[in-house]
């Protein structure tokens, strides 16, 4: 070393600082008029009133209760609430099933090659992708609330509110998880001659059932919750059983009600990995 002082290799500079900063500024930009429409005060909660109240709620929930006779109102809504679920996903996939059917463009015959007919499969992935539009547009809470209306208070309401809403969503999301996957074994199918049911379940399913059966138990679970949330409208189930609890001021029953959605959820969830260990 001859005593001479080597400079500092200067930092790296991101490339992307600039418009990161920019993004950032603007999201806040449009973020605060948004949050200031939706009367988001977090700092609410910390007020000592507001402590207090909570409190109070909150220490109602201990202990959890475990009375025979309520005990066997809570099997019963739960069941009433895994029925009403698992009965809504089922009647969602008759109708989702044929529409994203419908929708996959990787089975249209049409697009193999020329032919007049490229306008009619164009016409029916257009109706199918709007009817998914229709049934998925309207929420579930609100379809229970009409259909309760027409068939009256039960779990009958709860059903098909999942089934419509869900349809919509199941049909959308399967199209799309078919046109993600590799369709190039389809595609060599429809070109050999073979039928598009046969090109669906020999050259699409293989390789999207994993995801497929994935997202539908997903879905079941989205179902179990929105089955919970519908009982507060009168469609049954945990959710009818929690609203009368609530309005006992009963926490007690409450938070058993609480512990049993958890354990439901957790379930769905353990359901989800067994089958796509299964199908992996």
């Amino acid at each position: 070393m001859n005593g001479t002082a080597l400079p500092l290799a200067a930092a790296p500079r991101d490339p992307l600082a600039l418009r990161r900063t920019t993004l950032l500024l603007v999201a806040v930009v449009v973020l605060w008029p948004l949050l200031v429409l939706a009367e988001f005060k977090p700092w609410a909660l910390f007020e000592p009133g507001n402590l207090r109240v909570m409190a109070g709620f909150l220490a109602g929930f201990v202990p959890p209760s475990t009375s025979a006779e309520f005990l066997g109102l809570l099997l019963r809504a739960t069941l009433q609430t895994l029925a009403m679920a698992t009965a809504g996903i089922a009647m969602a996939s008759l109708l989702a099933v044929p529409l994203a059917f419908a929708m996959t463009q990787s089975l249209s015959i049409s697009r193999i090659g020329p032919g007049n007919a490229l306008w009619r499969g164009r016409t029916v992935r257009g109706v199918a992708r709007a009817l998914l539009l229709a049934l998925r547009a309207i929420p579930d809470v609100v379809w229970a609330l009409l259909l309760v209306h027409a068939l009256g208070l039960g779990p009958a309401a709860g059903v098909l509110a999942i089934a419509i809403t869900y349809g919509g969503m199941l049909g959308k999301v399967y199209a799309e998880i078919l046109e993600s996957s590799d369709t190039r074994p389809a595609r060599a199918l429809l070109e050999a001659g073979s039928g598009r049911l046969a090109a669906l379940c020999y050259g699409l399913l293989p390789g999207a059932a994993q995801e497929l059966a994935s997202y539908t138990v997903y879905r079941w679970e989205c179902a179990v919750r929105a089955s919970v949330v519908m009982g507060f409208v009168g469609a049954g189930g945990l959710g009818q059983l929690m609203d009368q609890s609530m309005k006992m001021l009963n926490g007690g029953e409450t938070s058993t009600i609480l512990l049993t959605f958890l354990l439901l959820v957790l379930g769905a969830d353990a359901l989800s990995a067994g089958l796509r260990k299964l199908l992996a």
